[in-house]
């Protein structure tokens, strides 16, 4: 994924309302920016501290913020992405490309594919008839500035009923005979290692691992980022 124009480097001076953020930019004039992520952000925003950030400029000046926040600095110098509606399209270039093997894009690749009452990310095969069901999440949270720089990435930050859903969900498609895969896309510059966060979302933990032992696929990849472009960079293991 390139960005053109590329990030502009900015800080962050504070989050709020869940989705506006306020930055200084190098001239320093300050302004408010949209912030496209409705998890908690634990451990991304550092309460009371200025943080190196990037933004986007989207060039559209109907939009009553132009400019998107795109990733932060956070502790031990590593970066996140935080705009977690580029996480799905970012995923779909990687398997378009034939990056992740264990998703051969050659049946096709369809986006927001309804299964059920539910509708996953990505699907493999036709639309109509799907033989591979997708699910991507977003992972940033690592550990923060008073915790060892220990490369260990969790999800989720917060509670999430919708992703216990989804992988109840996924345990039919799987049950169904056909492939269930979760892909955990981590923008997180430290990540070595991905987890369930049960300190946070136990029963998430739980039917993950249920959702495993039920052939479930769960996949990881790390991206890397620079002010010119995002890319799904290597797999990394998953421990449950």
């Amino acid at each position: 994924m390139h960005f053109d124009p590329p990030l502009e480097a900015v800080t962050l001076l504070r989050r709020y309302k869940r989705f506006l953020a306020d930055v200084r930019r190098a001239d320093g004039s300050e302004m408010t920016v949209h912030c496209p992520n409705t998890g908690s952000m634990r451990n991304c925003v550092l309460p009371g501290v200025e943080q190196r950030a990037l933004i986007s400029d989207s060039a559209n000046l109907k939009r009553k913020y132009r400019y998107t926040l795109e990733a932060l600095q956070v502790a031990h110098g590593h970066w996140v992405g935080v705009n977690t509606s580029r996480t799905n399209a970012l995923v779909e270039e990687a398997v378009r490309s034939g990056r992740i093997t264990e998703l051969a894009p050659k049946s096709g690749v369809e986006r927001e594919v309804k299964y059920g009452d539910s509708r996953f990310d990505l699907a493999l095969g036709e639309r109509q008839a799907p033989h591979t069901y997708i699910e991507v999440k977003n992972v940033t949270l690592g550990p923060g500035p008073d915790q060892e720089d220990d490369g260990i990435i969790a999800f989720p930050d917060s509670i999430t009923e919708r992703g216990q859903k989804h992988l109840q969900t996924l345990m039919q498609v799987a049950a169904e005979g056909k492939q269930a895969v979760l892909l955990f896309c981590v923008q997180h510059s430290g990540a070595q290692v991905v987890r369930p966060a049960d300190e946070i979302d136990r029963r998430y933990g739980e039917l993950l691992r249920q959702a495993v032992g039920q052939g479930v696929r769960v996949l990881a990849w790390k991206t890397v980022l620079s002010p010119q472009e995002c890319t799904l960079l290597e797999p990394l293991p998953v421990h449950l």
